[in-house]
């Protein structure tokens, strides 16, 4: 479960709200130009863009949930259970490149979403996982940058990658029905309603956010879709970059899973695990537990390295207290 949001405003705004049931080792993590990144089937790249995000790191390498690199295209995972399909086996004229593989594979060498469109014209997954106790998981993608952005899905029917005129991606099913859905809804809106049932009646709203009655409100992929298709397209573009990124974090806030609210057929509670922000050069997050926003400008940095950097989370609530 999880929910992915591209704006452009502002130059862009990327980021999402990753939701599991437990954490995954995660942490920020920063690949310098010079770090070299290795694949199963595809050349090793000695020397590619820089990129940051959020990762579980092992071995040594980044396997990233999203990140964004320095030439401001963003890419992101979500779970895809039941449909991701990733074969065994690729023709050998086809990239074939593992699913952990393909954020560090794109955003490597990609500077637009338009150089990513080619890049994986001939791309294939490789169904081979990280490491006997890492599987793969069942993912489709989120990809944007400041002129659109796109969804790439991977199913038994092929690869398809999608325009995504909307700017989000939840879950299943896949992409294409979550764009049929939304003609269901065509009537909301954040104004005030009309009464087009009764004219003659004096039939007044009795509060405020009635235009918007029939949004859903529960944590499924099509509602969440729903609910942030609606508050991204009705949002105002606000004046500073940290206006901008204050709004973008009450947009996934909208989508968020509460512990409770959701529980697993194992018996756990699915909950929002983080939600983040690329901006301008900077990766924004903040947990469950921690509220406070962090904040890691990334891009002024030296990013001629060999090495990662990596930042482990501020999970502990960070409560300022004046009295």
């Amino acid at each position: 479960m999880c929910t992915s949001i591209a704006m452009q405003q502002g130059g862009g705004l990327f980021g999402r709200n990753l939701d599991l049931e437990y954490p995954f080792g995660q942490q920020v993590a920063i690949t310098p130009r010079r770090f070299p990144l290795t694949f199963r089937r595809q050349p090793p790249m000695e020397r590619h863009l820089a990129m940051a995000g959020m990762a579980h790191v092992a071995k040594g390498c980044p396997l990233y949930a999203e990140a964004v690199n320095e030439a401001g295209l963003y890419m992101a995972g979500l779970y895809f259970p039941g449909n991701a399909w990733y074969p065994a086996e690729v023709p050998a004229d086809l990239d074939a490149v593992a699913p952990y593989e393909l954020i560090p594979w794109v955003l490597g060498r990609c500077e637009t979403l338009d150089q990513a469109r080619e890049q994986l014209a001939r791309f294939r997954p490789l169904g081979v996982p990280f490491a006997d106790d890492l599987p793969l998981a069942p993912l489709h993608w989120h990809l944007a940058d400041r002129t659109g952005a796109a969804v790439l899905e991977a199913t038994r029917e092929g690869v398809r990658l999608y325009d995504d005129p909307v700017g989000v991606l939840t879950n299943n099913p896949p992409f294409p029905f979550h764009q049929t859905n939304l003609r269901q809804y065509q009537a909301l809106s954040p104004r005030p309603p009309e009464n087009h049932l009764a004219p003659h009646l004096p039939l007044e709203p009795f509060g405020q956010g009635l235009g918007a009655f029939g949004l859903p409100g529960d944590a499924s992929p099509a509602s969440r879709y729903l609910r942030a298709a609606f508050l991204k397209l009705h949002s105002p573009d606000e004046g500073s970059e940290m206006d901008r990124v204050t709004q973008f974090f009450h947009l996934l806030d909208g989508v968020a899973m509460v512990r409770g609210s959701v529980v697993t057929p194992a018996g756990q509670y699915d909950r929002t695990q983080y939600s983040c922000c690329c901006a301008g050069g900077v990766y924004y997050y903040k947990t469950y537990g921690n509220s406070r926003i962090t904040a890691i400008r990334w891009a002024g940095t030296d990013l001629d390295r060999d090495q990662l950097t990596v930042f482990p989370l501020r999970e502990a609530q960070d409560v300022l207290y004046q009295l």
